[in-house]
């Protein structure tokens, strides 16, 4: 999810092509799959702290749980055409206010999209390290049994680097946009959007906020996950304290959420 103050707080969202296998003309924050190149990936090099464990954030992932975060990565790229690396040994994220360099990582960008190059030959001959830190995973979903199409996915948060664009890639993905949470909300309570319930769940925690800095702020404590539960009679995605979690269902819809209301 790319977060941004434009000048209230605001979600990218991107319109995925009504053709598509997954999530056809649904909107929906950049991501995918893990590749199976992402496993492999040298990280000799990251701005992870020892410290830290990027995996005990995930929520009972497994031990390569930096491919979650390289695969976010790589697809945040490939679908928004934002980059959270770093160059050399600098101390801030890319600059593409360059026009030339804009122009050579839309190359890159559309050369990685034809598979015509990989996510790995492009941090290796750019000199690029994964800027890790950037990003803050905030929920796990995995879908429910009997669906056509199953996922066991993550879900980070990012605010958007200064001097990158974000753009649709014009292929799976068709329409892009700005959105003010509720703005979002109303929108799918008209049935002018539709989301899936995992993403309106998170657009839901993110209206609680005003500001990116109070989203990055919550994110950044010692959260424990809190299990959703399914209100069958209206569709509803609750967390505990929620009215009507407690008699809700929690066999549905498995996910699990550090960001939530009332932490900003």
């Amino acid at each position: 999810m790319l977060i941004a103050d434009r000048p209230d707080l605001q979600i990218f969202m991107l319109k995925r092509h009504a053709k598509t296998v997954f999530a056809g003309g649904m909107w929906v924050f950049p991501g995918g799959a893990v590749d199976p190149e992402d496993n492999q990936i040298n990280l000799d090099h990251t701005d992870v702290n020892e410290s830290e464990d990027p995996g005990s954030l995930l929520s009972e992932t497994n031990t390569n749980s930096l491919a979650f975060y390289i695969a976010a990565i790589r697809e945040s790229f490939e679908e928004s055409g934002i980059l959270f690396s770093f160059r050399d040994n600098e101390q801030h994220l890319i600059n593409f206010s360059d026009d030339l360099t804009r122009a050579h990582f839309d190359s890159l960008r559309q050369k990685l999209n034809d598979q015509k190059t990989s996510f790995a030959d492009i941090l290796r001959q750019e000199r690029l390290t994964p800027a890790f830190s950037s990003l803050h995973p905030v929920a796990r979903w995995i879908t429910p049994l009997g669906s056509p199409k199953r996922f066991d996915a993550r879900f980070f948060i990012a605010a958007m680097p200064n001097n990158q664009i974000p753009i649709h890639d014009d292929g799976e993905l068709v329409k892009s946009d700005w959105m003010r949470p509720n703005d979002i909300l109303t929108a799918c309570e008209q049935e002018k959007m539709v989301l899936m319930s995992p993403t309106l769940r998170m657009v839901r925690n993110l209206a609680a906020f005003t500001s990116t800095q109070a989203v990055l702020r919550a994110v950044s404590q010692d959260l424990s996950y809190q299990r959703v539960r399914v209100d069958t009679t209206h569709g509803n995605l609750l967390l505990p304290g929620e009215q009507g979690y407690d008699k809700a269902n929690e066999d549905i819809e498995t996910g699990w959420i550090r960001l939530r209301p009332g932490k900003n």
